[in-house]
Formats: C-alpha cells, sequence, structure tokens
C-alpha cells in the first residue's frame, strides 16, 4: 500500500515518513499543490490543514477527491474545531485524526481508510456524536455576548475592548459561533441568532 503524507514542517514531514515506512511505501508533498500532482498514484493521503502557501489542506483535499478513482483523505492536524472538521468532511475526507495520536493508531487508520471506511480520533468521534444528538449546540454566555455586540456592527477591536478580552480570543470565539450556527459570514451568525431567538435587535 502507498501512502502520501503531506505537511509543511519538514522535521514533521521526516517524522511521519519515518513512523509509516515500517508497514507502508510512503511519498511525501511539502504543499498542496504537490499532493495533488501526487495524488493519484497513492491509495491514501495524510493531509495537514494548514500548508503555508497556497492551497491549505481542505482545498488539496476537495481537489483530490473530484479525481477519477482519487485515493481517500484522512486529515492528519493539531487544529480540532468544529469549523476545521465540518470543512474537511464536506471536501471529501474520510478520516480526521490528531497529531498526538498513537502510532500504531495512525498505522491502522491507514489501513480503514483505504478500504473506504471513516477513521476519526476518539476526541472527534465523540464530538460529532454529541453533535448529533444535540444538533443545536448551545452558545456560551461569552459567546452570546460577542453576538450581541455584532448586532451593535461593532468591529473585533470594539468587541475586545468592550469585554476585556484579546482580539485573538474574539476571533476564537466568532469561529466557533459560527460553527455552531452553520453560517459563514457574521452577518448571517446575526440573523441566525435573531431567528433562534438567542438574542434581540
Amino acid at each position: 500500500m502507498k501512502v502520501l503524507v503531506v505537511d509543511d514542517h519538514p522535521v514533521v514531514r521526516f517524522g511521519l515518513v519515518g513512523l509509516l515506512s515500517r508497514d507502508f511505501e510512503v511519498v511525501e508533498a511539502a504543499n498542496g499543490e504537490e499532493s495533488v500532482q501526487l495524488a493519484s498514484t497513492v491509495d491514501v493521503v495524510l493531509m495537514d490543514l494548514q500548508l503555508g502557501r497556497g492551497i491549505d489542506g481542505v482545498e488539496a483535499t476537495r481537489q483530490i477527491r473530484a479525481m477519477e478513482n482519487g485515493p481517500q483523505v484522512v486529515i492528519l492536524t493539531t487544529y480540532d474545531s468544529d469549523a476545521d472538521i465540518v470543512r474537511a468532511v464536506e471536501a471529501g475526507a474520510i478520516g480526521y485524526l490528531l497529531k498526538d495520536c498513537a502510532p500504531e493508531e495512525l498505522a491502522r487508520a491507514v489501513r480503514t481508510a483505504a478500504t473506504g471506511q471513516t477513521v476519526l480520533s476518539p476526541d472527534i468521534a465523540q464530538r460529532l456524536l454529541g453533535q448529533v444528538r444535540d444538533p443545536a449546540p448551545k452558545l456560551s454566555k461569552r459567546e452570546i455576548q460577542i453576538l450581541e455586540s455584532l448586532a451593535k456592527g461593532l468591529a473585533n477591536r470594539e468587541i475586545a475592548k468592550e469585554l476585556f478580552i484579546s482580539q485573538a480570543t474574539v476571533k476564537t470565539h466568532l469561529v466557533r459561533i459560527f460553527a455552531k450556527l452553520g453560517v459563514e459570514t457574521r452577518t448571517a451568525a446575526v440573523t441566525t441568532a435573531v431567528e433562534r431567538k438567542l438574542i434581540r435587535l
């Protein structure tokens, strides 16, 4: 079985290639464009999400899965936000693993993905299961506050000042809010929140 490792960090890529070479034939790519070019020669792709310049892991996954008889793609990343998971799955990834997984789990995931079966880290599986059980994720008190600030038309800097938090924290909360509400823009987030009676204008 042939595996393509896609990661823009040379040290990480070197470690993964060394690890997987015990069980598989391994090739490597340092960016999304290279991964698309090499994908037709392998059975499974292990794809990082953030790949520096050029297309990211999600777009590379989308292009690979659009190929005729394209290989299965498993996301292998440190990012585990709901938004990242949803984007990856929608792009066609058959699996989503975190880089802190055990070596044997990674090898098992490659074999499982090659057969067309879904592969998920336990934490990711638990989260997705929770979303199925509770399809309308609850917003935290802080997320509600940020939505109310959005409804006032405040920018991230103004929200950060109003709530005494950093702009980076505001961005993180927005990503989570967008994922929970299933939206992609600030306007859509406010509109959806109002429709669901989470906030009042």
